[in-house]
């Protein structure tokens, strides 16, 4: 079977705590080597591994103060290493026919808590500080601004599916005809209130994470932008279908049975015209906590009768937020690409008491051609995404 309706995926624009190329990136991602850093920036005194970008990142001193945060400086390179794609959708599409979907969670967050940090509780903001830059949909006024775009733009904030959902909004963008083309992904930041709320729901680990270890403690933090031209061509890597569902189980924990997220997959399997038995890679979201990951496991055990091998590689990058779905599908499209799966980095002790995953712990070639990969994204408030990407070629 084939899906009614489909959109190219081009090569995406990257940068992460494994790199900011793709080749760098792949290599990291295919041999299992984490991009964590243990830092004390955030938590004083109480160094975490996180997944922080070290990078030489755009100066934006000279930006409209509007845009001067390093969301958007994650952003502005993962543009920088799209234009080779952007140039020529520039050249031959109107503006006016060109979206941005960006999504995110923290935003320009980091500056307002340094404006807050000079300034104190009575003294006032200094005059570097614009309010404009911490509101969620500042990132994707960003791009477009810096484009000269003039289609829908907007940012969507659903937690860890931020971006996820993003590029299922590219689709509908698309398919209904508003565009013809859309940028879209997703950019987090890493900053005192992300890194400090997760540890107040006791949520993050001291160790380099173990998802679906018997002995998984929590999350670690990273940050990222991912970013993808997504157009009607055809050919290439296709985003073929995508599953959204709301559960509303709890504000912060996840449906124990994993009905919500079983019922993401299978929208997207069901859009892209696609069996579970065809998935040849499944990109988890295991966080590493005990509830998610054993709610993902039980969710694969119901659609899948045999699951596909399958990786969280949030081992290898920390929990990226708002930006994690773009960036685990552009890990997907680089498993697609390069026909290999990304590795599944943890301490090898199985956890028993849930359901069984044939994660991919080693380097070997995958005894298949890689055609189809589905990408999780589940969030607070039972906001679930799943995105299903195909080789066409």
């Amino acid at each position: 079977m084939s899906a009614a309706f489909a959109c190219r995926l081009s090569r995406p624009g990257v940068v992460c705590s494994l790199g900011d190329d793709l080749e760098t990136i792949g290599q990291a991602l295919f041999d299992g080597e984490r991009g964590l850093t243990s830092s004390d920036a955030f938590t004083p005194g109480h160094p975490l591994p996180l997944g922080r970008v070290t990078g030489e990142l755009p100066d934006d001193s000279q930006w409209p103060k509007d845009h001067r945060s390093r969301n958007n400086r994650l952003l502005a390179l993962a543009l920088k290493r799209l234009e080779s794609e952007i140039e020529p959708l520039l050249k031959h599409v109107a503006r006016d026919r060109i979206g941005v979907v960006i999504g995110t969670s923290t935003s320009g967050i980091g500056e307002t808590e340094q404006a807050l940090a000079v300034s104190g509780r009575e003294g006032a903001l200094p005059e570097t500080f614009a309010y404009a830059r911490q509101e969620l949909g500042a990132p994707a006024r960003f791009v477009a601004e810096r484009l000269g775009i003039a289609g829908p733009c907007y940012a969507l904030s659903t937690a860890c599916s931020s971006s996820a959902r993003a590029l299922a909004s590219a689709r509908r963008l698309l398919k209904s005809g508003q565009c013809d083309a859309v940028i879209a992904g997703g950019a987090d930041s890493l900053c005192r209130l992300t890194v400090n709320g997760f540890i107040s729901l006791e949520a993050v680990s001291d160790k380099p994470c173990l998802p679906f270890s018997r002995h998984r403690d929590g999350i670690n933090l990273g940050e990222a932008a991912a970013l993808f031209v997504i157009t009607r061509e055809t050919g290439g890597i296709q985003l073929a279908g995508v599953g959204e569902s709301v559960d509303a189980h709890h504000i912060s924990a996840p449906r124990p049975d994993g009905s919500g997220a079983a019922d993401a997959m299978r929208q997207a399997l069901a859009m892209a015209g696609r069996d579970p038995a065809e998935i040849d890679y499944l990109n988890l979201h295991g966080t590493g906590t005990r509830l998610n990951d054993s709610m993902e496991a039980a969710a694969v055990a119901t659609l899948f009768a045999t699951p596909p091998g399958c990786s969280s590689t949030k081992a290898l990058t920390g929990h990226t937020l708002g930006a994690a779905g773009a960036l685990e599908a552009a890990f997907c499209w680089l498993a697609l690409d390069q026909g290999r799966l990304p590795r599944h980095v943890f301490d090898g002790e199985h956890d028993p008491e849930i359901a069984s995953l044939p994660l991919a712990t080693t380097s070997a070639a995958p005894a298949r051609r890689l055609r189809h990969a589905l990408s999780n994204s589940f969030a607070f408030g039972g906001n679930n995404a799943s995105l299903l990407l195909s080789r066409t070629e």
